[in-house]
């Protein structure tokens, strides 16, 4: 049988110093140990595969080794050392607590705690997946938890602290691992294969190092498929092909085509992604975080954020030069749309052609490089306005005596709204050596000021009758709980004043359900531009007192009798004539 070791035990940390990204907590527990202020409960947290019960063993090893160094690290080489490293020490015991979960377990555990160590100065205990304790399991320990014999050290790890009991979490010193970024499990990685006289490219080993997620297990697991594929080497394009990871090249052209606006190449390359066999959410995933590369090379202060080489860090600060940086926050904000829709839609494949579409068009709604709009660009020349819908300050007969000799104010106001093209309102005058008096120019910025206010009413639809109940139809349809839509259809909306609308319920509930459905007021306030709107919610009696009626009606024949006795006394003489039983149904 072959002795292959896989490298996540190979390499597995002996000393504090071997343990990567994690600086934080080995610093403190080696100062513990030089001063001797170690605590008798550790609880180590964190995600998987981060080193939480490497570390665990490393104290456990350093507790009792019998010729530590100045730095209190484990030598290793004594026999108390050596004997944990073949898993036949008796002073550090381990308990899987995902399959010793019981009270029985912890009731055993408890037994040996009252054991003095047969060699060495401490006992301890290591439990791993320690939230897999049961209830019961956990009371059992609290006790021998909060106060141990002196020689008894316990070290908890899990992965999912919030599952622990608060009693506890106070009985222990927390420590809590960080993810490993991925510089350090890229050198790390680079150092095994040097070891194990692997060639491998620093693009493949980044690629390992990103798709581990922080986890160095992971990582290392990683590198032990990949490096078994071919003699040759680790490579960047098989390491793509193995993991079934997308080409960076992809996004590349893709944002290429989008700054083109070429439609078609989009298509043709979102096409030869599909052929490869990859699904629309990973795509739309890749391409959201080849955007965030593109915004974070932007700015000196943030391209250290950008994740690759020098290589690809140069190709994203390249391309990021060439992308506003209004167009990659319109084409993030598109694609996290995209794949918060992307579960719920029926045609995925044309679901993320319609985002990449918006996206390639992407340009024409956001504006210039200074991030004007088109709505800002296609806006009404308020001074046009003026010219049309501004009726003159004075009579409206002709005066002859103007129109044979105009004078400079008269020129002034003729020209000027055929001068300015621009927001910015640029007065040119016709006459040159004629100087416009001040009263001319302030009317003619008082007349400016309204043609800017009339623009911007005509912007804006105007709140009508009409209008708010199509707005309030529209929210209907867009309801997603049937509940909460027939309250709805049930109410009557009406427009009371310009800036006040009445809501009519039939009961308190319905009222609460639609006060809490504040996206309908907000939108209405926007599309009108009414940021005073209000929106009365009121219960109408006659419809309350109806529906009362109407739940209150005879249940029991007995009931319906007595009530068509009250309409027509007639129908108990009857019934006392042919000695009827009204009480039978």
């Amino acid at each position: 049988m072959s002795n292959y070791v896989v490298s996540a035990r190979k390499y597995r940390p002996l000393r504090f110093d071997e343990v990567i990204g994690q600086e934080h907590v080995t610093t403190t527990l080696k100062n513990a140990l030089i001063s001797d202020q170690l605590a008798h409960a550790f609880l180590f947290c964190g995600p998987r595969g981060v080193g939480k019960t490497s570390c665990a063993r490393i104290l456990a090893k350093a507790l009792n080794c019998e010729n530590p160094g100045e730095d209190r690290e484990p030598c290793n080489e004594c026999r108390s050392c050596t004997s944990f490293n073949e898993q036949a020490s008796f002073n550090i015991i381990e308990l899987d607590a995902a399959s010793n979960n019981g009270v029985e377990h912890i009731r055993a555990l408890n037994e040996k705690v009252r054991f003095r160590p047969k060699e060495g100065e401490y006992k301890v205990f290591i439990i791993d997946e320690v939230h897999m304790l049961s209830t019961s399991a956990f009371n059992a320990f609290l006790k021998t938890l909060e106060e141990p014999p002196p020689y008894a050290i316990f070290i908890l790890a899990t992965t999912e602290k919030h599952k622990l009991l608060p009693t506890i979490l106070s009985r222990c010193q927390i420590y809590d691992f960080h993810r490993i970024s991925v510089a350090e499990i890229t050198k790390h990685l680079s150092n095994i294969a040097e070891k194990e006289n692997i060639s491998a490219e620093e693009e493949a080993l980044r690629l390992l190092a990103t798709k581990a997620d922080g986890a160095l297990r992971d990582a290392l697991s990683l590198f032990d498929r990949i490096a078994t594929v071919s003699s040759e080497g680790l490579t960047y394009d098989q390491v793509i092909d193995q993991l079934n990871i997308l080409d960076y090249d992809y996004y590349f052209k893709f944002v290429e085509a989008f700054l083109q606006e070429d439609i078609e190449e989009v298509f043709n390359l979102f096409e030869a992604v599909l052929n490869k066999g990859f699904d629309g959410d990973l795509f739309i995933m890749g391409l959201g975080d080849h955007f965030r590369q593109l915004l974070m090379a932007q700015s000196e202060k943030t391209i250290h954020l950008v994740e690759g080489g020098e290589t690809l860090m140069n190709r994203y600060k390249e391309q990021a030069d060439k992308v506003s940086k209004s167009l990659i926050l319109t084409a993030l904000s598109l694609i996290n749309e995209c794949d918060i829709h992307y579960p719920r839609a029926r045609n995925k494949r044309l679901h993320v052609e319609i985002c990449l579409s918006r996206i390639c068009y992407m340009k024409r709604a956001v504006g210039p490089e200074e991030g004007h709009s088109s709505a800002e660009k296609k806006k009404i020349n308020p001074t046009k306005r003026s010219k049309e819908k501004v009726p003159p300050a004075k009579s409206k007969a002709p005066d002859k005596k103007k129109k044979e000799k105009p004078s400079v104010e008269d020129s002034n106001e003729e020209t000027t709204p055929q001068a300015s093209k621009s927001s910015n309102l640029k007065i040119k005058s016709r006459v040159p050596s004629a100087v416009p008096k001040v009263s001319s120019i302030s009317d003619l910025a008082k007349e400016v000021e309204v043609s800017k206010k009339e623009a911007e009413a005509l912007e804006t639809e105007e709140l009508s009758s009409m209008a708010l109940i199509n707005e309030w139809h529209d929210y209907i349809e867009k309801i997603p709980t049937q509940s909460l839509r027939k309250i709805f259809e049930m109410s009557e909306i009406r427009l009371k004043e310009k800036e006040k609308v009445e809501i009519k319920v039939a009961s308190s509930i319905a009222r609460e359900g639609i006060l809490q459905e504040s996206d309908f007021v907000q939108g209405l306030r926007t599309k009108f531009n009414l940021p005073s709107l209000q929106v009365d919610v009121v219960i109408d009696e006659e419809k309350a007192k109806a529906i009362k009626e109407q739940n209150t009606r005879p249940a029991t024949f007995m009931d319906k009798y007595k009530a068509m006795v009250e309409k027509n006394p007639e129908l108990a003489k009857l019934v006392q004539r042919f000695q009827l039983k009204p009480d039978n149904e």
